[in-house]
Order: structure tokens, then C-alpha cells, then sequence
């Protein structure tokens, strides 16, 4: 047994050797080069399909120390966002741009946006994307008659475009989303993704199992704004089937985020369930680490990092179903960049990464914070996620929107006020083993002068109390 622990001699090395001269050499320079760039850059997942498995990931630093690194090195290399001008105050934009008839004359230099409704839909959603249809024309778009754009992976039925194209005076457009849009890609292992499928279904991940969705949420991310149907638009507005819109909107958010200098609203940041996308971040440090010039200079992710986690994403996001915003913003560097980067991660394909959390982190690197805006006035509803405006929210009583003789309704809302939170564990069930985050994502998102502690407030006593440890924010602004 002594000799299992008998030591191998060392190596006999001489001043006068050559060999450990260059040794030293190379070594010298490879940890000055380390000290000035802070880390290795390993290979692009672009040259190569890369897996999601633990084992086969590089060794990345942790959250923290790869934002301060990259704050020093940033570029604003997301199509040049990073250089606009600070906005205006857009609190007073609508205040002066509400309740306008749209027989009114306006300035002469205001520009109409380029901008169309879109709608990702199926000929047998036909109900339900006219429900959102007759919501929306009634409350915001029958004074505005901006375009719908409806696409699907299918040709559309007559009936389907007969009946939506009645339902609206404005014009109506139906594309087929391209094939190589839709299908899967050749780097994908389909062993390995109809296992992924059964495994997804297995453990409850939401639709987890459906080949359709993985290639839908995989459009959502990539493509849709790549489409020939778009190119000629700078702005969105994304309507899913089925919805609501309980409130008249008395002013244009397409006008309001052109002018303010804004690229992107949201109506509700959620938690969704950790199990959907668990690769996720450490996807995104990868790529974070590979391409900091990139970044935006004012590049903000601490709102979704979990200081109690040690800096992981704490699974945030904007719930992307209702959101507005500029096609040129996803269609500059980094977030298509980003976005191929996640494809041939196969997360898509293997995992469950969807829409939501991907466009919440891209705006996080690459659009400064002041850049989002929260669209608090506006009422909505998909399944169970809803959200209705207080009356502090809305700039005015009512709009100018036209009453549906078909439909009674009252001015302004007709929904129950719902609280800022309602919303924020609603898509975890109850089977995920993920812990909430230190505050709701909202108030993450909105901090700063937006929200402030009431004086004398504790969470921990709100909860020893048998609060929720979330009341104690005093809102302001919208």
C-alpha cells in the first residue's frame, strides 16, 4: 500500500534551459492579457450549434462582475440607441395630446408614425381574434384606423379574412409566416427535442409539449420583425386572440413613443415559471460576455438579477402579449445579435425559452431604462393575467372614441380597479419550486422616483403581521 502514495520525482529544470524560459514567457503574457480584459472570450455559439447541458457550458463569471466589466467597455452598439437625447417629459405629452378629435387639425410637424397592428393567429382563432378586434377598434382604433397585419404559419381561409376585414375600416393585410421561419432549424437534435417535448409535459411547463408553440415563441423572439410585410413600418403593436382592452384610450401610443424618444411599452411585468427556460441566463452571461461593446451605455439589468441568489435572473419579465414598440429596435445589432445567439443555444427547441423573457432582458442590455415606458392607463385582460388602471391613471374621464350603437359601455374603464401586484405570481404554479424575488417585478421595474417607502415602513413587520411585504410603496407619475 506505501507505494500508492510514493510521489513521482519532479522534473529537473535548469536556469539554462530554454523550455522553461518560454514557459515562463507565455505564462507572463497570458496573465497580463487576463488583467486587462477581465476574462477569456469563449467560442461563438454562432459558428457552431451549441448544447444547454450544465457540463457543456463555459466557465462564466458571476452577474455582478460581468456588468461592471462591460459598463467600462459598453459601445451602444444596439443600432445606436445609446446615442439619442434624453426624452422629454412624457407625462406632459399626454397630458396636452388626449381627447383629440381626429377631425382636428395637427402640427405640421408631427409626423404619423409607420406603424400597424399585428396579430400572430390561426384560421380556427377566428372568435377570438375578432373579441380583441371589436375591443380595440371600439376603445382606441376606429379613430385612428391604423392597419392590421395578421399572419400565420397557414395560408388564411376567405372566411377568416372576410370576417376580419369587416370588423375593421381599416385596411387588412394576411401574410404566411416564411417556411424557414416556422420549422425547425438543421442544428437541432430531434431525439434530443422530442424528448425535451415529453419532459416539458411531463413536469406541467405550460404548452411545453406543443411542437407549434416552440416554433411560435421562436417566431415572436427572431423573426417577426424580419418579415417583408414589416418593412416598411417602424412601429407595433402586438394583439393576441382572445383579449380585452377595458379602457378608451384618448391619446396614440404609437405618436407618444415616437416622440418621446421611447422603443418599447408594456402593460404588466409578471414572474413566469423558472422551469420553462432554466439555461436562459446563463445563455445570456455567455453571449454578454462575448459581445460588450454591444451593449447600450446605460445598459440596466439589476432589476432582474436576485441579489439573494447570487446575481441569477430572477425570472421577470414584461408580459409580452400586449406590447408596443419599434420594429427598428429589433431589427439593429444587438438584439439580433442576441436573438441568434439564443437560437443556436437550442433553447427554443430544447427548453421552453419564450418571447417574454427574451425581449425583457434584450431591452434590459440594449435600450437604456428611460427608454420603456409602463402603460398604466390602459386596461387589459389575457386569461388570467388582467389588469385594470386606477382612476389616479387616467389623464382624463373619457375619450373621444365613437360609441358603438351595438354596445352600451360607460367613458373610461369598465373594470374593477385591480392592485399594482395582481398579477405577479399568477403564471408560476404551484408544483414550481422557485422562490419569489425580494419585491414584485413591477416595483423591480419601477423603483427610483417612480416608487418610494412609506416612512416607518418595514417588510418584515408587514409580514409578521400576515401581509404579502409588498405594501409599503408610495406610486407616483402614471
Amino acid at each position: 500500500m506505501a507505494a500508492l502514495h510514493q510521489r513521482e520525482p519532479l522534473p529537473h529544470f535548469s536556469f539554462r534551459d530554454h523550455r522553461l524560459w518560454r514557459y515562463i514567457l507565455l505564462t507572463s503574457i497570458l496573465l497580463i492579457f487576463l488583467l486587462f480584459t477581465g476574462s477569456l472570450s469563449p467560442h461563438d455559439p454562432l459558428s457552431a450549434a451549441t448544447t444547454t447541458n450544465a457540463d457543456e457550458r463555459p466557465n462564466i463569471k458571476t452577474s455582478h462582475s460581468i456588468l461592471h466589466s462591460i459598463h467600462a467597455r459598453a459601445g451602444g452598439g444596439g443600432g445606436g440607441w445609446g446615442k439619442r437625447k434624453k426624452n422629454d417629459d412624457p407625462v406632459q405629452w399626454l397630458k396636452q395630446n388626449s381627447d383629440l378629435e381626429p377631425h382636428l387639425p395637427r402640427s405640421r410637424t408631427t409626423k404619423r408614425p409607420r406603424a400597424a397592428l399585428i396579430s400572430l393567429v390561426r384560421n380556427e382563432e377566428l372568435d377570438g381574434i375578432l373579441q380583441s378586434m371589436r375591443d380595440l377598434e371600439l376603445r382606441w382604433n376606429g379613430r385612428h384606423r391604423y392597419p392590421w397585419i395578421f399572419f400565420n404559419e397557414k395560408p388564411f381561409s376567405e372566411e377568416f379574412k372576410a370576417a376580419t376585414s369587416n370588423a375593421t375600416d381599416s385596411q387588412t393585410e394576411y401574410h404566411v409566416v416564411p417556411r424557414d421561419h416556422w420549422r425547425t432549424p438543421s442544428w437541432i437534435d430531434q431525439d434530443r427535442y422530442m424528448d425535451a417535448l415529453e419532459y416539458l409535459g411531463t413536469i406541467g411547463v405550460g404548452k411545453g409539449h406543443m411542437l407549434s408553440y416552440h416554433s411560435m415563441i421562436r417566431w415572436q423572439s427572431l423573426w417577426f420583425y424580419h418579415h417583408p410585410a414589416l418593412e416598411s413600418y417602424n412601429w407595433y403593436w402586438r394583439v393576441e386572440p382572445d383579449v380585452k382592452f377595458f379602457c378608451d384610450i384618448p391619446y396614440d401610443p404609437f405618436g407618444f413613443l415616437q416622440q418621446n424618444n421611447l422603443v418599447y411599452g408594456f402593460n404588466m411585468a409578471i414572474l413566469d415559471d423558472a422551469r420553462s427556460f432554466t439555461s436562459l441566463w446563463s445563455v445570456t452571461r455567455a453571449f454578454i460576455e462575448n459581445h460588450p461593446q454591444l451593449l447600450h451605455p446605460e445598459a440596466d439589468l439589476d432589476w432582474l438579477l436576485d441579489p439573494d441568489n447570487g446575481g441569477e435572473y430572477n425570472n421577470c419579465q414584461f408580459f409580452s402579449n400586449f406590447e408596443i414598440g419599434s420594429l427598428d429596435f429589433w431589427r439593429s445589432k444587438g438584439p439580433s445579435k442576441y436573438a441568434e445567439w439564443l437560437d443556436h443555444s437550442g433553447g427554443f427547441f430544447y427548453e421552453r425559452y419564450g418571447d417574454a423573457p427574451v425581449h425583457t432582458l434584450a431591452l434590459a442590455m440594449f435600450a437604456a431604462k428611460r427608454d420603456v415606458w409602463f402603460f398604466r392607463d390602459v386596461g387589459y385582460q389575457h386569461d388570467i393575467a388582467r389588469h385594470c388602471p386606477p382612476a389616479s391613471a387616467r389623464l382624463s374621464l373619457h375619450s373621444s372614441s365613437e360609441h358603438d350603437e351595438h354596445r352600451a359601455r360607460q367613458p373610461g374603464c369598465e373594470c374593477e380597479p385591480t392592485s399594482l401586484d395582481a398579477n405577479f405570481y399568477k403564471l408560476v404554479p404551484m408544483e414550481s419550486p422557485q422562490v419569489k424575488p425580494a419585491d414584485t417585478c413591477i416595483r423591480l421595474w419601477l423603483g427610483g422616483e417612480w416608487l418610494a417607502k412609506k416612512e416607518g415602513w418595514k417588510q418584515d413587520v408587514e409580514r409578521a403581521f400576515g401581509g404579502d411585504g409588498y405594501g409599503g410603496y408610495v406610486l407616483g407619475g402614471l
